[in-house]
């Protein structure tokens, strides 16, 4: 192995081992690996700009401004109520509505978005029953993954596919993962409706106290709201169009994003511009050019190699190998960089003998997004949830967590095999 692959090797190994032990914020790390790949000559500064995709870059920026300013109407506040006055204040009715509108919301909101929105309108809501609210916060971390794994924009794994691959639109993630995303959220929301209706008890007289509350009283800006609604609809249709017209999809999520920023005038600039995830961004932009200098050392392609000498390159081992293998790391890392490290793995394979590739990017897709769900530190939005809660004094341990999740998340790739299998191998 040459000198730069095992400086590239060594900076990669210890950028993952911080970001697992979660002593340092995972961005600096992550930085600083990237930083590390250029001060030590394995890549040079315009070979790592080279490797950055800007796309997924723009696209996170786009969405993040559209839902910060959506966020401030009080949209998801009347929503919430809304939806506990329709299951009439029931609070098992309640656990699946919410994870419901959870995962319809993750599937066009990043999933960490979602939580952030989602969760203390559920710890109102619960403190208001007198319920637990653990298990709502449980089935709303699995809706937001599964949601987030329906279309392209709605969670960061996806966006760095369709990113990298030009074929696989938006169209396309929809077409070949909503079904079986939404078959994985009935299941899972049956699953935990079933572990939790004994522990989801109230009185008639805090439920009539819901029922009773204004859910209008929730919207704080109505002019700005049909606003918000008017770019979400254009930008979302561009997203549809975009494979038509050739527009990336970073491109339309920022004209939608600086189009609500013009049609609300200078008030809202600065403040939204705070509120964008700049630690997310720094932390992408590491990652891809730690993976950039994998790739150009030719360790990627020799890793790929191997997996192809481990299947015989036969399509549906390496396929349901991907899947397997994405959901049980994905479990216990953060599945951003091991998305960032399989995605030129992929492409590798294809150079080397797989013609179709098309399986193994829905595999991988599948597997990462949802095998997140498997513990509390698998994907973002967990972690999010987590901190959350314990804010409000509720505390989601690891392993209480674990003795639910994991199975469930198995259940989850045991019907993603099955799809992937009769789908695409059989």
């Amino acid at each position: 192995m040459e000198t730069k692959a095992i400086i590239a090797l060594g900076i990669f190994l210890i950028t993952y081992a911080g970001i697992i032990s979660e002593k340092i914020h995972r961005t600096l790390i992550a930085m600083l690996g990237g930083i590390m790949m250029v001060v030590f000559g394995v890549i040079d500064q315009k070979t790592a700009i080279h490797h950055i995709d800007f796309n997924t870059i723009g696209l996170l920026v786009g969405m993040m401004i559209i839902v910060s300013i959506t966020a401030q109407t009080g949209v998801f506040g009347y929503i919430a109520i809304w939806a506990a006055k329709k299951v009439k204040g029931n609070p098992i009715r309640l656990l699946f509505v919410l994870g419901l509108i959870t995962a319809l919301a993750s599937a066009f909101l990043d999933n960490v978005t979602t939580v952030l929105l989602i969760v203390p309108v559920t710890l109102s809501i619960t403190s208001q029953l007198k319920v637990n609210p653990t298990p709502y916060l449980i089935t709303q971390i699995f809706a937001s993954n599964i949601g987030g794994t329906a279309t392209m924009i709605g969670d960061p794994p996806n966006i760095m596919i369709g990113s990298a691959v030009k074929e696989l639109t938006f169209l396309a993630f929809m077409n070949n993962l909503t079904f079986i995303s939404f078959v994985i959220l009935l299941v899972s929301l049956v699953i935990f409706t079933l572990i939790y209706r004994k522990k989801l008890k109230t009185t008639p007289d805090l439920i009539n106290e819901l029922l009773n509350k204004d859910e209008r009283n929730e919207i704080k800006d109505a002019k700005l709201l049909k606003k918000c609604f008017f770019v979400i609809a254009v930008t979302i249709g561009g997203f549809f169009l975009h494979q038509f017209i050739h527009i990336e999809t970073a491109t339309i999520a920022l004209f939608g994003a600086f189009l609500l920023l013009l049609m609300t005038g200078d008030k809202y600039l600065d403040r939204t511009l705070e509120k964008v995830e700049w630690t997310i961004l720094f932390f992408f932009i590491g990652l891809f050019v730690i993976v950039g200098g994998l790739v150009e050392t030719g360790l990627i392609a020799m890793v790929a190699k191997k997996a192809m000498a481990l299947t015989g390159g036969e399509v549906k081992m390496t396929t349901l190998l991907i899947l397997w293998m994405s959901a049980i790391v994905s479990a216990f890392v953060d599945n951003i960089p091991f998305v960032a490290t399989m995605i030129p793995m992929i492409k590798e394979m294809g150079s080397i003998g797989i013609t179709n590739l098309e399986p193994l990017w829905w595999s991988l897709s599948l597997g990462a997004c949802l095998g997140g769900n498997g513990t509390l530190i698998g994907a973002s939005a967990n972690l999010v949830v987590a901190g959350l809660a314990a804010k409000q004094g509720h505390h989601i341990s690891f392993m209480k967590y674990l003795i639910v999740g994991f199975p469930v998340m198995i259940i989850s790739i045991i019907l993603s095999t099955i799809y992937i299998y009769v789908r695409y191998l059989m």
